[in-house]
């Protein structure tokens, strides 16, 4: 049973970045143990997800979510064990998912929590393969990509939390899944560990050859979580009424200067669909979403792949590592 810290360290917003955010963007502070009310559950975090659409609320501009003020505690979708309950629907030793803080202990309205099954190993895939990220990538492919089999699905960020995710949903569907990675090194784990067909190394001076090659019939389905130059390149590829579902950007968030696409009369020329989504608009397929994503885990046929920065302080730096492209698969830090 999780014990409570002393105190409760938090990650603050301290200022906003100019391109790629800095460590002074931070601030590691240390305030009381929050207190509860009816409805709502004391949560120990164990694991915390820092995740690219984060940097989007950190502009001065409001996005698909809310910027976060300066001053505020820095959210994040952590993983925890209920310590103390005024809520009959969980219990203290219950473990849970939520968006919360960047904090030790949170305290959460029930109504906003997922109980998750401890028996799943990692626990912290219910923060990867297991939880939002599975979803993203399921409603991405599923809903707006609809993949037939023996098309080509085509994965930009193939090695990162959501891409590595589409893929095996892809060959699972009976499709050719082709990832595009940066680094020999992450094309390799794509490939090997994910069961991609291919993997592009978008830092190699021949990319742009190497990818037609890749693709020689084409690409039906592109899940773009990348944007910018390369998909103004991808878009070249596309067959007639290819489907594209937009699930983010990440080249632009830092961008001082956005990126315009010069190949946008291929959407017409080709009658391509383009679709961009978020998440939390597309609740009603949830549960079939993550029946099928538990049932592939479960059997082994869905690998979940993440790596892990140890301790809250090392936050703030995870994050930042994680906008280079340092990590694989989904970036988590163990807060316990």
């Amino acid at each position: 049973m999780s014990s409570l810290p002393a105190v409760n360290r938090q990650i603050l917003y301290a200022k906003r970045p100019e391109g790629m955010p800095t460590l002074d963007c931070f601030k590691l502070e240390s305030g009381p143990i929050p207190t509860i009310k009816t409805g709502e559950v004391l949560i120990r975090n164990y694991y915390l997800s820092v995740d690219p659409y984060i940097r989007m609320r950190m502009e001065a501009k409001d996005s698909y979510a809310p910027v976060m003020q300066i001053g505020e505690k820095m959210v994040g979708r952590t993983i925890g064990q209920v310590v103390q309950s005024l809520d009959n629907s969980l219990q203290v030793g219950d473990w849970v998912v939520g968006r919360m803080s960047w904090e030790d202990v949170s305290a959460a309205p029930v109504k906003e929590l997922q109980k998750i099954d401890p028996s799943f190993k990692p626990l912290s895939a219910f923060l990867g393969a297991l939880g939002s990220t599975g979803l993203t990538a399921w409603v991405g492919l599923m809903a707006f990509g609809k993949p037939v089999a023996g098309e080509t699905v085509l994965v930009s960020v193939a090695s990162g939390a959501v891409g590595s995710v589409v893929g095996q949903l892809a060959k699972l569907r009976g499709c050719r899944a082709v990832g595009i990675a940066g680094g020999a090194r992450k094309c390799e784990i794509v490939v090997k560990e994910l069961g991609f067909d291919a993997c592009i190394d978008y830092k190699s001076p021949e990319f742009e050859k190497n990818l037609a090659q890749a693709l020689p019939g084409g690409v039906d389905v592109y899940f773009d979580n990348v944007g910018g130059p390369i998909t103004d390149y991808v878009l070249t590829l596309l067959n007639l009424r290819a489907r594209v579902a937009l699930c983010g950007t990440v080249s632009q968030y830092n961008a001082t200067e956005l990126y315009g696409i010069k190949n946008y009369r291929e959407f017409f020329n080709k009658r391509v669909s383009l679709h961009g989504f978020v998440l939390s608009d597309h609740r009603d397929l949830w549960p079939e979403a993550t029946r099928e994503i538990q049932e592939a885990y479960s059997a082994g046929k869905l690998k979940h792949l993440e790596t892990v920065a140890e301790g809250l302080e090392n936050a703030p730096q995870a994050f930042i590592d994680m906008l280079n492209g340092a990590n694989v698969g989904k970036q988590i830090v163990r807060i316990v």
